[in-house]
């Protein structure tokens, strides 16, 4: 199983901008479809964008379509999720997760990081 950490998160004003970074170990995240979810106080978890396996295909919730884009990097086995004009609703603790194989929209992930808090005050 591969293992997540999330690093990046943190205070910023309504319109800025974070890079969240998602570095895995344990295996190589070559053939594996990463995503990124959040959590905000009171909600349910949600699906924020993935990319597969090789990069070439991405998605996005409506909410963060062209203002968050995911990246990955296999050389480093990390992946990214920069984030900008960021809104105070865009608040919550953002998990990386990952799983083998090609990515299918609304597919479960089987691996999970800690979670990395967000928090943008306006």
């Amino acid at each position: 199983q591969v293992q997540l950490v999330e690093s990046g998160g943190g205070l910023v004003q309504a319109g800025g901008s974070l890079r969240l970074s998602c570095a895995a170990s344990g295996r190589t995240i070559t053939s594996y479809s990463m995503g990124w979810f959040r959590q905000a106080p009171g909600k349910e978890r949600e699906f924020v964008s993935a990319i597969g396996w090789n990069g070439g295909n991405t998605y996005y919730a409506d909410s963060v379509k062209g203002r968050f884009t995911i990246s990955r990097d296999n050389a480093k086995n990390t992946v990214y999720l920069q984030m900008y004009t960021l809104k105070p609703e865009d608040t919550a603790v953002y998990y990386c997760a990952a799983e083998w194989g090609d990515y299918v929209p609304g597919m479960p992930f089987g691996s999970w990081g800690q979670g990395t808090q967000v928090t943008v005050s306006s």
